[in-house]
């Protein structure tokens, strides 16, 4: 008996202490350590830390703040089952936007099973100073296959010329120059005191195909804030398709042998190779008075020729010029040039659609500013072929964001038709110029009442108030406040649509009319196309005119969301419901830059 009571006796002095232990025994709060409290790199680097959490009580979650704030791109790690530890491999890409000294921070906290939480750890990730890329200075004629990679600058000196062409009556066999490729994301600098341009030759190829997030860009060298219009030459393609100079070849105006045209037995499906996400910057350098080298030239451009998403910006002459040929192109941006945003010339027949051009408010060039300029050849003569383009989904927008917006007296027409053209203008919208439409010369009115220059299904609108039709005149003499039936104070006054000849003075346009089939211009033009009193009413939005970010898209609810007709027109054109160049995708979105003259280009 003794024996048995001892042994209850020692197991339930045991049994105490156990259940003693069990009282007195503590879970500790968690603890959580990062292998590396700082992490450096450079724009687009992907940085990577260990952290380590433990929880006695059970690991429940690793807890991740960015700059204190919750974040959808870094989520809270979260563990399952019953662990007492755990790691997370954290992973951080610095955006490509991020600039040298950019810190942000990101705060790691262990929870328990419980709700304990631990002290806070942290990593410090900052953007390292970024080295610039070097410079490579190219001259004189590139021979063989080329092809410029990201990682540098390219910079030309003088004349740059893809392909031998030394005379304008040899032409070049097709395909028969070299190649020069341009991948995503690379830079090409004009150099100034050269006039740097860049020329491929007739028989030559350019590939410059970027993207959407990496853009092929041709760019002034200046340093940021001292860019101007014309810092360099421009981009400048020459081909072997028809245009309707004397034996089908002509030199490029300036006489710097850009030859373009295949003579007498010209090639409509010639391939220069193709331009995609590109933008021209700042180009435009003057080689003789009155003759410019344009932002981007195309001498007699074969129809195999890819063009899409190109955007001039800040040009000294027109944006894009097309001097005869028969390329097509799609999605085009001429931004703040200081001539014409689309220049037609020497027979152009090809297709254009989706184009946008906005201008500033004092820059225009002494010769007169359109949105469109187009002529059959400077003589306006009957030579064939005709320029007989077809342009869709066109937005042009002019200087004229309100009647108190003091603009150039150089600006003329939102389209100025003239010497003889055969051009089709369909589902585009107008504002903003002293002219709306001006069919100029009576060539050019006969071939718009022989139904040959098609304007179809177009808007074009005035701006509020600016005198009695929107484009400040109009009405009787200006006497007070403002109001419609009323002639603006201020110059330049023009029409909303006209035919014949005329010129402005002293900022007044005056008109000699003419009419097409026997009506005056204004009521021919509305028989297939619409005219607003004021830009406001057709829905567009007024960042539009010229300011940081603009919003290209109509607004909700804008009439020019829909009634674009596609009836009959060629194939190329894609139907879409939208009139003018945007419907509710901004497709200039991520390649587009608005303030160029902020960007410093020179970083790897």
């Amino acid at each position: 008996m003794s024996g048995s009571w001892l042994s209850l006796a020692l197991l339930a002095i045991f049994s105490l202490g156990v259940l003693s232990c069990k009282k007195e025994e503590v879970v500790l709060p968690p603890v959580i350590s990062v292998s590396a409290s700082t992490l450096s790199g450079a724009p687009g680097a992907q940085l990577t830390a260990t952290v380590s959490a433990e929880a006695t009580g059970g690991l429940s979650l690793i807890r991740i703040r960015k700059n204190g704030l919750v974040d959808a791109s870094t989520p809270d790690v979260v563990f399952d089952g019953i662990v007492t530890s755990g790691k997370y491999e954290f992973k951080y890409t610095i955006p490509a936007t991020s600039r040298e000294g950019d810190n942000v921070a990101f705060i790691f906290t262990s929870v328990d099973k419980g709700g304990l939480t631990s002290s806070d750890a942290s990593v410090i990730i900052s953007t390292a100073a970024i080295p610039n890329k070097p410079i490579v200075e190219v001259t004189g004629v590139i021979t063989a296959n080329t092809t410029w990679t990201a990682d540098k600058i390219y910079k030309l000196k003088g004349f740059v010329r893809v392909g031998n062409d030394p005379t304008v009556t040899d032409v070049p066999a097709k395909n028969s120059g070299p190649t020069l490729t341009i991948q995503p994301g690379t830079v090409i600098y004009g150099e100034k005191a050269t006039k740097g341009t860049l020329i491929i030759q007739r028989g030559a190829k350019i590939i410059a195909e970027g993207t959407a997030t990496s853009p092929i860009v041709f760019t002034s060298e200046s340093a940021v804030g001292t860019k101007e219009p014309g810092d360099w030459g421009g981009l400048v393609i020459c081909g072997r398709a028809s245009n309707n100079q004397p034996g089908g070849v002509f030199e490029l105006e300036g006489g710097y042998k850009a030859f373009s045209g295949g003579g007498t037995s010209p090639d409509n499906a010639d391939n220069s190779g193709s331009l995609k996400y590109v933008r021209i910057e700042y180009a435009g350098v003057p080689v003789n008075p009155n003759q410019e080298v344009n932002s981007l030239t195309l001498g007699a451009v074969g129809s195999e020729t890819k063009i899409e998403y190109v955007m001039c910006t800040y040009g000294l002459d027109d944006s894009f010029e097309w001097f005869g040929g028969t390329v097509n192109a799609k999605y085009l941006i001429a931004y703040k040039g200081l001539d014409d945003d689309f220049d037609v010339d020497f027979g152009f027949s090809g297709f254009v659609q989706f184009g946008l051009g906005v201008r500033g408010a004092t820059l225009a060039d002494q010769s007169g500013s359109n949105g469109f300029e187009v002529d059959n050849n400077g003589q306006g003569s009957d030579a064939a072929p005709f320029t007989s383009g077809t342009f869709s989904n066109m937005t042009i927008i002019g200087p004229k964001a309100t009647r108190e917006t003091p603009i150039s007296l150089q600006f003329q027409s939102a389209a100025q038709l003239r010497r003889n053209n055969k051009l089709k203008i369909h589902n585009s919208f107008f504002t903003g110029y002293p002219n709306g439409i001006f069919i100029d010369g009576a060539n050019t009115a006969a071939n718009a009442a022989a139904n040959e220059l098609v304007l179809k299904d177009n808007v074009v609108a005035g701006v509020d108030n600016w005198g009695g039709n929107g484009f400040g005149s109009a009405g009787t003499v200006f006497t007070g406040a403002p109001a419609n039936g009323a002639n603006h104070p201020n110059a330049p006054r023009g029409f909303r649509i006209g035919a014949g000849t005329g010129a402005f003075s002293n900022g007044i346009y005056t008109l000699t009319a003419l009419t097409i089939k026997d009506k005056a211009a204004e009521d021919w033009f509305l028989e297939s196309n619409a005219i607003l009193s004021k830009w406001s009413d057709a829905g567009i939005d007024a960042s539009i005119f010229g300011t940081i970010n603009p919003k290209t898209t109509p607004n909700t609810g804008s009439s020019l969301l829909n009634g674009a007709v596609f009836t009959g027109m060629p194939s190329f054109f894609s139907v879409v419901p939208h009139k003018g160049a945007f419907g509710t995708t901004n497709w200039a979105q991520g390649w587009a830059e608005w303030s160029p003259e902020l960007k410093n280009y020179s970083k790897g």
